[in-house]
This record gives structure tokens, sequence and C-alpha cells, in this order.
């Protein structure tokens, strides 16, 4: 009954994973979900305030399906001023979230058989996205220490349409530096392949630099940024983002967010242009919450004897689990013996299968309590 395309598509294993914890909680069970990408915070209240300016205003009709001009425009100009990538307003098409732009380039640039390279482990829904275009993914090995990747040539293909990046990166938490996009950069130049760079969590990051691709040189023409408000302004559920990509590749977005969700949600829309005109101090405020959460995970979680490396940017402890089984086994147990929900690895990609993400999104007290359980699970 189904299309031929879904086949081989799973669902989402970190909706998933977050879905079971809500059953569990309906049940009565004391769960600690550390398994969605999700910040805790309240969304900020000159955000929210603006959108119930916008409510009052009558602001609840359709928009352009591009975007509000005010909004683009000011996407563009944080674009140019922040990420040194030179842009307007027409090189902007405002999203039903980060996710609805990924799809929407897919389907804008991929024929079928069509091959896109991942850099192992990646985000669950890149994956998804490309094989529901009638892509093929393609994985590039990673060095754990580090963020060098020794596998682009044998991943590429005279096939090869696009390599993904995403950085900061979910689910290791790596931040890619000027000298590794450079060297990004030169394959995707030499091989004439498109780069998708998700930069959602640039402002969730911890004593690096975020660097946009699109800044280098001979990369701006080829490269298509994803971003939103989710992450950084805890908007998950106004489902807002945004593109900037090359003119053609804005065109057949278009074309599909015309015939589809037509429009992002208006009041989002106004609520996302009070987040970008106004004070940042509110999103510096929760990432130093984060990075406090951060320190204390990522000790625990070693002294357990899980090994984890220090992420860098996103809210993600990537944790190697092969002391005590595999992916899959560790996060079985978990859930049955302590009421803890993780997101196992592999759902990440084949580099994954002895790890499991934990997201610190969450507060201290579940951290605390969350490594409490663990140490006394696992003695």
């Amino acid at each position: 009954m189904l299309s031929r395309r879904l086949n081989g598509i799973e669902e989402s294993a970190t909706i998933k994973m977050g879905h079971l914890a809500k059953q569990l909680q309906e049940e009565g069970k004391d769960v600690l979900n550390f398994s969605l990408g999700e910040p805790d915070f309240k969304t900020p209240d000159h955000i929210c305030e603006a959108a119930k300016k916008a409510l009052d205003l009558g602001y609840t009709h359709y928009t352009s399906s591009a975007g509000i001009t005010e909004l683009r425009e000011e996407i563009a100009k944080k674009i140019r001023e922040e990420n040194k990538v030179d842009v307007k307003a027409e090189d902007v098409i405002v999203t039903t979230g980060g996710k609805q732009a990924i799809y929407e380039v897919m389907m804008s640039v991929l024929d079928e058989g069509d091959e896109v390279i991942f850099l192992d482990p990646a985000w669950v829904t890149f994956e998804a996205a490309v094989r529901i275009a009638g892509g093929k993914p393609r994985w590039a090995k990673r060095v754990e220490k580090g963020v060098k990747y020794d596998s682009l040539e044998s991943a590429v293909s005279e096939k090869t349409k696009m390599i993904i990046l995403n950085s900061p990166n979910n689910p290791v938490g790596y931040v890619l530096g000027e000298s590794e996009l450079k060297e990004i950069a030169e394959f995707a130049l030499e091989h004439n392949l498109l780069v998708l760079s998700d930069e959602i969590y640039e402002k969730i990051i911890y004593g690096r630099r975020h660097v946009s691709i699109a800044s280098l040189d001979g990369m701006r023409e080829r490269t298509i940024i994803i971003n939103g408000f989710s992450k950084t302004y805890a908007m998950t559920g106004w489902r807002i983002g945004y593109a900037i990509a090359p003119a053609a590749i804005i065109t057949g977005m278009l074309k599909i967010q015309q015939h589809s969700v037509t429009c992002a949600p208006s009041i989002s829309q106004f609520a996302a242009l009070a987040a970008l005109i106004n004070s940042q101090e509110c999103v510096k405020e929760m990432v130093a919450e984060f990075k406090r959460r951060r320190e204390v995970i990522v000790k625990r979680l070693n002294d357990l004897g899980l090994r984890c490396l220090n992420p860098e940017g996103s809210f993600y402890a990537f944790v190697n689990t092969s002391n005590y089984g595999n992916d899959l086994e560790f996060t079985e147990r978990l859930l049955k013996e302590v009421y803890i929900i993780v997101t196992p690895g592999s759902a990440f990609g084949p580099a994954g299968k002895d790890y499991v993400r934990f997201s610190f999104a969450t507060s201290m007290v579940n951290i605390v309590a969350g490594m409490e359980r663990i140490e006394e699970m696992l003695r």
C-alpha cells in the first residue's frame, strides 16, 4: 500500500524515544528522558509578547511563501554580519522548521540515484530526507579523536551530488574549524559538489568559533545554509526555520513550499523577527547553563566508565558503551532497569553502533538523578 520510496526508511529514532518516554510517564513510571534535542527553557518573554502583539494586530493570515519581508531582511543581515556571507533577502526562504528546509532542498536538487555524502555519524533525518527524495547515502568514516574524515575520496563517485555538514554537530558535538572546512571546501570544489551546511547549533558553542563554510572562497555559490530558531531561542514548538541558497535552489524550494505548507506560520514569523532584533542576552544565559550541565554530565559519565569526549558545541554527549555492550543492549538496559531514555547511536549511522546519545537539554536535577541511577545500575 505504501510507496517504494518509503521502504527501508525507519521512523525518527529521536522522536520515537521521546514518544516512548511520554508513554511511560503517562503510565506512572518515573522516567528520566535524555533523548530529545529540545531545550527545556521557556521561550523568552519578549518573543512571546511579539507573537501576542501579532495576534492582536490580526497577522493571522497567509504570508508570502518565502516569508515576510522584514524577517527575510533581518535574517540576511544576520548572515552578512555574523557569518560573513554576502546574501540578500531574496536569497532567504523561511520554512516550517529546519526539517522542512532540508526536505525541500533534497526534493529540489536530487534525482533518482544521486548520491549524498554523510560525515558519519550524522543526524538521523539527513538520511531519511535523502532517501525519500530518491537519493542514496554514502558514509565517510570519522576518525574518533578530532574531526578529520579519512574516507571522503572513497565515498565520492560520478553520481555524488552533495555533501552534508552539521557543525556544531549532532550527535557528537564537535565543531569544524576553519582549516578543516577549507579541506572539505577544496574537496567539494574539486568534485563539483553542493554542500548543505546545517548550522542550527551555531550559538550553542563552548570556547570555539563557528565558521560557515559558505564564507570560504568559491563556496557561496554551491552552499545551502540551514538554520532556525528552535535550539537557540527554545522555540521548538513554533516550527520556524530558514534556508539560504543559490537562486535556482530557492526557486525550487518555493515551488515545493507553495504546493505543500504554503508558508511558515505567520505568528511564528513575527516571533522569530523579535528574536533576531532584540537583545541576545537570553541566548547567552541559556548557553551558560548548557555549559554548566555539560561539565557535570561528561565528568560523571566518564567516571562511570562510559567514555565520552567533551562536546565543543550543541547539547549532546555521545557516549561509548562498549565496556557494557553495544548501543542497543545498553539502551534497553537503561530503559528496563532504571527508566532512563537515551537514543541508540546506530540511529546516526554505522559509526554509532557502540554509542548512545545523551541530551543534556534537561534540568540539572534530572542530570544528577540520572547519573545516580546509572551508577547504581552498573555496580
